[in-house]
């Protein structure tokens, strides 16, 4: 058996899926196709049909796992006892003030979501972990007697809508730098919560 041959026998779904993401991220969820992920990983696109059937397929497979490494990451940021600490955590997560990777590809979603109901569907599943983690972590906190808030579901809500329309206004646009992101947000959380806006650098 030839290299490649064995390396195309050894490929398994969750590395086609993570090849996807990446040129997903690079390249667009429209412009991916099927050949360029069968190149980035030196198998046969006969590979990744027999695996996912059509490109349509794939690329909502690849979304839905980029959306499940996130949920992830969001389960591991509000584990502990410090909802102080969890906030911190959950808004480093959720805005593109690291590293864009990722954000691009959710921009990308929002817009295909208009006319493709699976990404549709996986979005609010994002949407919908999301707020709920993050009215969690403010009810234990007013529980606890660090945060004042008299609606956790509005606050959540309105800081949802300002980090979402940031971060497009910040990769999208550039009329948003990342540092301004930052300020803003911490800014209007401290505010929704009140706290010291310090307490959440």
């Amino acid at each position: 058996m030839t290299r490649r041959a064995r390396r195309s026998v050894d490929v398994r779904r969750d590395e086609i899926l993570t090849a996807t993401v990446d040129l997903v991220d690079r390249h667009g969820l429209a412009a991916v196709r099927v050949g360029d992920v069968a190149a980035e990983l030196g198998v046969s696109a006969s590979l990744v049909f027999y695996h996912f059937g059509t490109k349509d397929d794939l690329v909502a497979e690849a979304f839905a796992h980029a959306v499940e490494r996130d949920l992830a990451k969001l389960d591991r940021a509000v584990r502990g006892d410090d909802p102080v600490e969890q906030l911190r955590r959950l808004l480093r997560l959720y805005g593109p003030t690291g590293q864009a990777v990722g954000w691009r590809v959710w921009i990308d979603a929002w817009a295909l979501a208009q006319r493709e109901p699976h990404i549709r569907t996986v979005l609010r599943r994002l949407d919908h972990r999301w707020s709920e983690a993050l009215r969690q972590v403010v009810e234990d906190g007013v529980a606890a007697g660090v945060f004042t808030c008299p609606d956790p579901a509005a606050s959540v809500a309105r800081v949802s809508a300002l980090l979402d329309g940031l971060s497009v206004a910040t990769l999208v646009y550039r009329t948003v730098t990342r540092a301004q992101l930052r300020e803003w947000v911490a800014g209007l959380v401290a505010a929704e919560l009140g706290v010291d806006v310090q307490t959440l650098s």
